[in-house]
């Protein structure tokens, strides 16, 4: 298939990941219990052990001398083609656990359910990390769930922050599944997954975690889009500008 098709969907699987795995990382030290500070940091590598495998083969099907490094940290905010929801904050004006677990659910039961088809790719080597991946993301799906069930059929405060949170996030997850001609021509060629495909199966695993903690599924027709093409919300800004300082401040330093 087209090289530059093949670039331009990896970076979308890598950038998720990617994104994903800076936005846990923040919770380090900060977890509400010792035990979950580790699990989320260890999901948090999980991502980025996922976006080091496509964004060096990103790079490599690119042929244009980038490596996993330089698509990371050296790119702007408009080259980046992550869905928003990965970018958004863990809470309005400081961590909020419920806001985390809430994208996390809906990411990796997207996630799963991609990883689970992209096993069958006629690409190799993107069948192979999507199979290291899928038992990863597997993982993902059964903490978060386990999570969101606490909450939300926990006391009333957590059960109205686990709602509020859900809410907060949901208009978000309509992007996950759009389809566009890149898609379909990935799809078609046997290489990707258009995620349209996705959207049914994704809706009943959400659904059934969403009964088991008696939460109501959001019905908000506001559906935010534009991060498959470069065009983020401010809040990736500010994330690149961390993530990236000290590999620009120091190019080419190595330890």
């Amino acid at each position: 298939m087209n090289p530059g098709d093949l670039f331009e969907y990896l970076l979308r699987l890598g950038d998720d990941a990617l994104i994903a795995a800076q936005r846990l990382s923040e919770w380090s030290s900060r977890a509400p219990e010792m035990e979950e500070d580790v699990a989320l940091a260890n999901i948090a590598l999980d991502q980025l052990g996922a976006a080091r495998l496509l964004l060096t083969y990103a790079g490599e099907v690119e042929g244009a001398g980038r490596d996993e490094d330089a698509l990371a940290f050296l790119r702007d905010d408009r080259d980046f083609r992550n869905c928003l929801l990965v970018e958004l904050p863990n809470g309005d004006g400081r961590p909020d656990f419920g806001v985390t677990m809430a994208k996390l659910l809906c990411l990796s039961a997207y996630q799963h359910l991609l990883y689970e088809r992209l096993v069958g790719s006629t690409d190799d080597r993107l069948a192979g990390i999507a199979g290291k991946a899928v038992k990863e993301s597997a993982y993902h799906l059964d903490h978060s769930s386990l999570w969101v069930v606490r909450l939300g059929d926990g006391t009333s405060e957590s059960h109205r922050r686990m709602q509020h949170a859900l809410d907060e996030i949901w208009p978000y997850t309509y992007e996950l599944f759009e389809s566009d001609d890149l898609t379909r021509r990935v799809a078609e060629a046997g290489v990707g997954v258009d995620p349209s495909t996705l959207r049914g199966a994704w809706h009943s695993v959400v659904d059934g975690v969403l009964r088991a903690a008696n939460l109501t599924m959001p019905s908000d027709p506001w559906r935010p889009t534009g991060g498959r093409t470069g065009r983020h919300t401010e809040h990736l800004s500010y994330l690149l500008g961390e993530m990236q300082v000290l590999h620009r401040a120091h190019p080419g330093a190595t330890w």
